[in-house]
């Protein structure tokens, strides 16, 4: 991506290509300062282009009025959130690094985290399918981080490989439980909302006391369910 400061979507997009094709020649030659505001555009660029993607998917699951607010909010908060997530992601690398034996600034940190963003559109097919996008994503984002380390900060590819190999293990597990305890208990609020509707139309045709029996029974399962989880 050019360093002239004048923006091209075509120069973004080979940025990318390249990012993602040959993430060791990329970083063999990305500049290591020049400032902040080709990074921050290029994560804007790629953000904005991930939440459009995300408002076309969420078509076909909210229908068209869900599809849009959804749109709209991915496209406007997304960027937001990427930007803030990948300055705090660069400074927790840029220590490591510094650890590591890195002789590099915050700056070279940020614009290697920054277009490590061009992964984005990709990930989010990935994370259509459960569970194997999560874990499909740090993969590949540990591997942008290793070639980062080798070509930009001098580390050798053995040492990158075993500390980055290491962090990427613990984040796939962290992430694979959370999305799975998330799944659960989506499934079993999804369970108890159809047990309550069935409860509230059997309720319909229930004199008084067998409408308070059933409700007492209800609250009862419910309450024995939460002392279990």
């Amino acid at each position: 991506m050019p360093e002239s400061g004048k923006f091209d979507l075509s120069d973004v997009f080979q940025t990318a290509l390249r990012v993602i094709k040959d993430p060791a020649g990329f970083y063999r030659t990305m500049p290591r300062d020049g400032g902040y505001a080709q990074p921050l555009i290029f994560i804007a660029v790629m953000a904005v282009f991930t939440g459009i993607m995300m408002a076309i998917f969420s078509l076909f699951g909210g229908g068209m009025l869900g599809g849009i607010s959804m749109g709209l909010a991915s496209v406007i908060f997304i960027p937001v959130m990427m930007i803030i997530g990948y300055s705090i992601a660069a400074a927790i690398l840029f220590v490591i690094w510094k650890l590591m034996g890195s002789t590099q600034n915050y700056q070279t940190a940020f614009r290697c985290q920054a277009f490590a963003s061009a992964i984005l559109p990709v990930t989010a097919l990935f994370s259509l399918i459960p569970y194997l996008g999560t874990l499909a994503s740090i993969a590949w984002g540990t591997w942008l981080v290793i070639n980062a380390s080798v070509e930009v900060h001098g580390i050798t590819r053995q040492k990158a490989m075993v500390v980055f190999g290491i962090l990427g293990a613990l984040m796939m597990y962290s992430n694979y439980s959370s999305e799975q305890m998330a799944r659960q208990m989506q499934e079993r609020a999804e369970n108890m909302n159809a047990q309550l509707e069935g409860s509230v139309k059997d309720m319909e045709n229930m004199t008084p006391e067998e409408a308070g029996k059933a409700l007492g029974e209800f609250l009862k399962g419910l309450e024995q369910s939460t002392k279990t989880e």
